[in-house]
């Protein structure tokens, strides 16, 4: 069973190990840490019989989010927990009053792409050259909460 928590330091080596796995350009352990204790970011992860499997983050400002992120290991995709992982997003965003999220996500990234649809998000522009390894445009995707 999936189960959403709150990030903690302690996971971190665990998300950096599955961020590798998925991206180009992956966020180190800097990375994470650096964004985890600003004020108004919120980090989930997914656990499955105590092992982490997945995880997403997003920073606030006001009445709007950004998603930075949202990975799920490899043997674990398809299986409902990136979906998971944006829901609880969104009812933390709720319940700090955000009204709009927005996330970018590349242009050939189908399946990431035709999940954010199926949870209401939609297409508001481009941004070009936003990706690097390699170059590709941003599809720009905003959700009203």
């Amino acid at each position: 069973m999936i189960k959403i928590r709150e990030m903690d330091f302690g996971d971190i080596d665990e998300v950096v190990k599955i961020e590798k796995e998925n991206f180009s350009v992956p966020w180190d352990e800097n990375g994470f840490f650096s964004f985890m204790i600003r004020e108004g970011t919120v980090f989930v992860c997914a656990e499955e019989d105590g092992r982490i499997t997945g995880y997403g983050g997003m920073v606030t400002a006001a009445d709007q989010a950004d998603i930075t992120n949202i990975s799920v290991s490899k043997d674990k995709r398809r299986s409902g927990t990136g979906t998971a992982i944006v829901e609880k997003l969104f009812e933390k965003g709720r319940e700090m009053g955000i009204k709009e999220i927005f996330l970018e996500v590349r242009q050939s990234n189908a399946p990431a792409a035709a999940l954010y649809e199926k949870l209401g998000f939609t297409e508001e522009g481009v941004r070009k050259n936003y990706y690097e390894a390699p170059v590709e445009d941003a599809l720009i995707m905003k959700k009203e909460l």
